[in-house]
């Protein structure tokens, strides 16, 4: 996926002999912030100019604006007249994080206090971190609001593929349009779902015998009985997941749902291969971005999903909170298929997690037929999340949490208490069972490794948005 793009303004003292006596100064701190974030594979541009006059301010703000940053750091070393990054905060892509450098010799701490109270009168949102660039726990926090300042603004302009409808009642499921437009400047597309039967047949049939050797030499099992699940049902679904594939680019969708129930999944195939490797980093066909992709055309699951996914980079879980073990205090998620078969291993290689992977027979509720995409999820830490709505107000649930291991057998046992044909992620929490149930908003939870709290609640805090942190 393409790197985050930061833009730094750094602010100087108004009076031209002091500004100029300390230039150097200024400029080397700025420098040496450019190069923190490079090493991160930030993509960094910083102004022409160190801005010390009201000119300055508007125009290096609209300079970052025409290179299309995604984030501004507002970075003082010296004092800095506090109107300047107000005039800047007009022009600059927000929101801003202002940076204070360790230079107790000149009142950079001030001048950033300064600004950021300017900021929080004229309403520019700013978040604000104070130390030495070089300190790892300083710039740790620095990313955390980076990310989730990066994250907010790629959704505006975005477009969600609504493929169907809303499946079998779920209210949590669909979300108000002119809501997903006015709070996060995302645009929905409704597609019915024929459009997948129909360019399925179009899909030349070599793409489709390339993709079904390739899942043959790679998958772990592949489990045919003849009825639910044989070569031709798994072409099919091969062949649906090209037309999604078409969808999306034909379109110019950024994510997408897709309904499934009950029409696919009675009358055509399941989707769980086209949803499993839309959100998978390859296919058959090579490595690719992550695309997006609900199940159960869930809104508001999809726009959990888009928001980890531009945070962590990676592929984002989608799962059922469907029994708590316990006898080990682990929670069962899972779904139909619609795991990523990244999280089978935790890797980008398609080689590393396939063979930890299963393809079932459909079960009892999918008469169509096809795969099922089963594995367990690899171990690690986690955070998972999940917005929602109450009375058409937006809220986050935050759930750190960690993916937990089993024996190879005990864990397809445990598998096997819900559902042995679905992926499977056990998950502990770290709150009781009964704050949890109490007030979680929806039957489904999305995830990825690592933790990521502090950039949920920070881009909460930039939306307008509640939030709450299980734990």
């Amino acid at each position: 996926m393409r790197a985050p793009k930061v833009g730094i303004l750094t602010f100087s003292d108004g009076r031209p002999h002091v500004h100029n006596e300390l230039l150097s100064l200024t400029r080397e701190f700025q420098n040496r912030l450019a190069r923190r974030l490079r090493d991160e594979e930030w993509e960094v541009v910083t102004g022409r100019d160190i801005i010390w006059t009201p000119d300055l301010a508007k125009s290096e703000g609209r300079y970052l604006a025409a290179e299309g940053v995604e984030v501004t750091i507002f970075n003082f070393a010296i004092w800095s007249f506090p109107h300047l990054p107000a005039i800047a905060s007009q022009f600059a892509p927000g929101p801003f994080l202002l940076f204070s450098n360790v230079n107790p010799q000149y009142p950079g701490l001030v001048g950033m206090l300064a600004g950021a109270g300017a900021l929080d009168q004229v309403g520019a949102f700013c978040a604000r971190v104070s130390g030495d660039v070089a300190d790892d726990a300083v710039f740790a926090r620095a990313l955390q609001f980076l990310r989730a300042g990066m994250a907010v603004n790629r959704l505006r302009g975005e477009t969600y593929g609504l493929i169907g409808g809303r499946s079998m009642g779920m209210y949590t499921a669909q979300s108000p349009l002119d809501q997903w437009r006015r709070q996060f400047g995302i645009d929905v597309e409704h597609i019915d779902q024929f459009e997948i039967v129909r360019r399925a047949g179009l899909i030349p049939d070599d793409r489709v015998e390339a993709g079904f050797r390739w899942l043959g030499q790679h998958v772990g099992e592949i489990l045919y009985d003849g009825k639910k699940l044989t070569p031709e049902l798994l072409k099919r679904q091969i062949r649906s997941y090209h037309a999604v594939r078409e969808i999306v680019s034909d379109w110019k969708l950024d994510f997408c749902g897709i309904k499934g129930q009950p029409e696919m999944t009675d009358h055509f195939c399941t989707m769980d291969i086209a949803e499993a490797f839309c959100n998978d980093p390859y296919d058959w066909e090579g490595p690719h971005d992550p695309i997006v992709c609900a199940t159960e055309a869930d809104m508001d699951g999809a726009l959990t999903m888009e928001l980890f996914k531009h945070i962590a980079a990676t592929p984002v879980l989608f799962a059922d909170v469907r029994h708590y073990d316990a006898a080990d205090n682990v929670w069962d998620l899972c779904n139909s298929g619609q795991h990523a078969t990244y999280f089978a291993a935790k890797s980008f290689d398609p080689r590393a997690n396939l063979p930890h992977v299963r393809f079932y027979p459909e079960i009892i509720y999918f008469p169509a037929g096809g795969a099922s995409v089963a594995h367990i999820a690899a171990p690690g830490a986690v955070t998972l999340a999940r917005l929602a709505r109450r009375e058409g107000r937006y809220w986050m649930a935050i759930v750190p949490a960690e993916f937990v291991e089993f024996r190879d057998q005990l864990a397809w046992k445990k598998a096997e208490a819900t559902t042995l044909q679905w992926p499977h992620a056990f998950a502990r929490f770290r709150v009781t069972p009964e704050d949890f149930l109490a007030s979680y908003d929806s039957n489904h939870i999305h995830g990825v490794y690592g933790d990521y709290t502090q950039e949920l609640l920070w881009m909460c805090r930039i939306l307008g948005i509640e939030s709450h942190v299980y734990a």
